[in-house]
């Protein structure tokens, strides 16, 4: 599909009406919009002959899905995947995630993926499916991998979101479902595993609506459960499928089995009903008593999932390889291709105003790297493009450090197989070699200076102190730290001013165990590894008054600076966490110097008195100072805003902050006093508790400093059938005898240097 720079010009003004026109819910309705409409509409019709162009772009994009596959661990993500890609002729044979052949999914490509089972990796694919083309990220479940998800969501137009018919809706359920809410995804949910013992895809549905506040209605009945589990029946198109070969790639369809016609029936009437609650037209019809068919049913359902309104819920079990081309179906049937969805970028240019991207081929190149890998020949950056067309060899520019870049090569990427591509254009996702960037840049062609809105990253909540073992290995080591670092950015590399060691931050145990194991294995370098150490931070409770003057006189010229006013606690729900106003009149203190004692004071804030840690949620007011016509300087004043702070900390009645983890239990009831009880011995707040059959499931709030090799206690207390999932709340005040414990221990540790 070449095309010259020239003609996608000339398309650049056809494009954008032509599909406007054809997607009247995209149109803005302001005097001026129309006004410009009519403009453009005019000029689309001198060229008419463009617009077979149009069609043909319009077509290939309509013919486009950009899906993420999420869950809870365990839900069926990555076996899911697999079967995707088996029937849509991506790969020829299937592999387990924990398979004895030792070959693994194809989807966890790291050595570490496949021994452990888990996904660590958002990995990126692509296939094609009755003549559509898929681009799928399948992500991690695991809490401390949850960049990989957000970063997936940011740049997809779809989802689904997979859940297990036995564990229901888990704890990563909610986590995955929020971040979906938070990009605005529309999506359609796959209960999975139904031919395990305790299957029940009715409770599920019903506490999807309970817990997860969907509006969803089941599109599928399923025919049998458990060992019975046979096939399903399409309450659209009310056929029953069932699924047969050594691999279920031969699907028969015939009529609705006698004996569940009313049971299809009753639930085909409450799909009816709950879309026609979002659907007018659907709704129309419903009143009115007309036999709705299955067109219709499908129009209306795709209408209300891609305005976010409903969530159809298809049913099988990816293992058993039940129930996965009518998913895929449903993908092309509900889920919106690139130009159904709205993609807004900040104009540099306009004071960051907001701009409706076409997501069109004819327009400039907007294109955002949303993940990077260090690959064998050099950095991998994949590339989510939004609007216009990037060719191997072209001239790119990043848009957040001004530099200039030539393509060098593009590549769609299968896992971690590649295949070479001359060019890509909006909708797609591509990866591009040898392009130095980092996480979440923008690139255009230099027509534009857009930049598209950043992604969600949650703070570090755990930190460990790391050294190579054997001094020569010093360089291969920050190699691998800054390479990790660059990759992902919830993991952070800093350096501790005391001891000098280096301290590596990240969302929890298993997190900072994968890189440190990946030190090992990917660099050669043996790491001796700290206590795992918590990030508390510091913070004041009330206003305290300073009035500090730094005089120095040393022979020459010397420095001075004075300070006066006070600091105090910013409210509960402020957004920042360190305000610093200037509320002097007249001229005590230059102007120019104001800089300087700002950066004095936020220095002073990167280490409390209390522990050492950072101290936040305060605000500082100058009112007064003084300074020399010869002595006073910048680092006079930073100095005397440095030893201002410290000053009057102690009289602001400091308090110390520890993250509180929200974790979820769930374990045989009988070990509930064993399990409940050491909860309490942790400090652990138990704030729901349900039973699940023979299970109970507990969801508490617990300071992470106090969850310390919780998996080997959890596993000890039920005799290894408990398991439990843990994320970060929020910084909470310790209580008093916990403070005065970790001030005795930072000070005698402090007095041992």
């Amino acid at each position: 599909m070449a095309m010259t720079r020239r003609s996608a010009s000339h398309l650049l003004s056809a494009f954008r009406p032509f599909s406007l026109l054809l997607q009247p819910h995209l149109v803005d309705s302001s005097p001026a919009a129309a006004s410009a409409r009519r403009a453009m509409s005019s000029a689309s019709a001198l060229r008419a002959r463009d617009e077979k162009d149009v069609a043909r772009w319009r077509e290939s994009m309509g013919r486009m899905r950009n899906i993420g596959i999420s869950a809870h661990i365990d839900s069926g993500k990555t076996t899911l995947t697999e079967r995707v890609l088996y029937y849509t002729g991506r790969i020829h044979e299937i592999h387990e995630v924990r398979g004895r052949d030792g070959v693994g999914a194809k989807m966890d490509s790291m050595d570490l993926e496949r021994e452990k089972g888990i996904t660590i990796q958002s990995a990126a694919t692509y296939c094609t499916w009755k003549d559509y083309q898929i681009n799928i990220i399948d992500t991690p479940g695991h809490v401390d991998f949850t960049i990989e998800v957000e970063r997936a969501l940011r740049v997809l137009d779809g989802a689904i979101l997979v859940l297990c018919s036995v564990g229901g809706v888990q704890s990563q359920s909610i986590t995955v479902d929020r971040q979906m809410r938070r990009y605005e995804i529309p999506r359609v949910a796959f209960i999975n595993k139904l031919d395990r013992m305790g299957a029940d895809p009715w409770k599920v549905l019903n506490q999807a609506r309970s817990k997860l506040r969907h509006h969803n209605a089941a599109v599928q009945v399923p025919i049998g459960l458990e060992e019975e589990f046979e096939g399903l029946v399409d309450l659209v198109e009310m056929k029953a499928y069932k699924f047969e070969g050594s691999s279920g790639q031969n699907v028969t369809a015939s009529d609705v089995p006698l004996n569940m016609e009313d049971l299809v029936t009753e639930k085909r009437r409450e799909l009816i009903e709950v879309v026609s609650e979002v659907d007018d037209q659907l709704a129309e019809a419903f009143l009115n008593d007309e036999p709705i068919t299955a067109n219709q049913l499908k129009a209306a359902i795709r209408r209300a999932t891609v305005a976010r309104k409903f969530i159809p819920v298809y049913m099988g079990s990816a293992f058993k390889n039940k129930g996965v081309q009518p998913l895929l179906d449903g993908v092309l049937d509900y889920l919106p291709c690139p130009l159904e969805v709205y993609n807004y970028a900040l104009d540099q240019n306009k004071s960051e105003e907001k701009v409706l991207l076409a997501g069109t081929p004819a327009e400039p190149l907007v294109a955002l790297a949303f993940k990077l890998e260090e690959g064998r020949f050099g950095q991998l950056t994949y590339l989510r493009i939004y609007d216009g067309v990037i060719r191997k060899g072209d001239f790119i520019y990043n848009v957040n450090t001004g530099k200039k870049i030539k393509v060098p090569r593009l590549v769609r990427m299968h896992s971690n197989e590649m295949e070479d591509i001359q060019e890509a254009y909006a909708g797609q996702i591509v990866a591009v070699f040898g392009v130095d960037c980092a996480s979440g840049d923008t690139f255009t062609d230099g027509t534009v200076k857009y930049t598209m809105t950043s992604m969600n990253v949650p703070e570090p909540v755990m930190s460990l102190a790391v050294s190579p073992i054997s001094k020569d290995s010093g360089g291969q080591f920050s190699k691998a730290l800054n390479r990790f670092q660059k990759e992902d950015p919830t993991f952070r590399v800093g350096l501790d001013a005391e001891s000098g060691q280096t301290i590596i931050s990240g969302m929890g145990e298993l997190h900072l165990d994968i890189y440190v194991e990946r030190i090992k294995r990917e660099y050669k370098v043996d790491a001796k590894v700290g206590k795992p150490r918590v990030n508390f931070r510091e913070t004041i409770t009330q206003r305290a008054e300073f009035d500090y003057l730094h005089k120095k006189q040393s022979g020459g010229q010397g420095q001075y600076g004075r300070v006066c006013g006070y600091i105090e606690p910013l409210p509960s729900g402020s957004d920042g966490k360190f305000e610093f106003d200037n509320m002097i009149i007249g001229q005590a203190i230059p102007s120019n110097f104001i800089p300087a004692i700002e950066k004095g004071f936020k220095e002073a804030c990167n280490s409390g008195s209390l522990i050492g840690h950072p101290v936040e949620n305060l605000r500082i007011v100058l009112t007064d100072g003084a300074s020399h016509q010869v002595d006073s300087s910048e680092l006079a004043f930073k100095l005397a805003a440095i030893y201002a702070f410290r000053q009057c900390y102690t009289s602001a009645k400091p308090v110390i902050l520890e993250p509180v983890m929200k974790v979820e239990l769930k374990f045989p009831t009988e070990f509930q006093g064993t399990v409940t009880g050491d909860m309490n011995k942790r400090k652990g707040i138990i704030v729901g508790n349900e039973q699940e059959g023979d299970d109970t499931i507990v969801v508490c709030h617990v300071p992470l400093n106090n969850m310390f090799g919780y998996a080997t206690a959890i596993r000890s207390a039920t005799q290894g059938k408990g398991e439990f999932t843990m994320e970060y709340l929020e910084h909470n005040v310790v209580s008093q005898d916990v403070q005065m414990q970790l001030v005795t221990s930072y000070q005698a540790a402090k007095g041992t240097e």
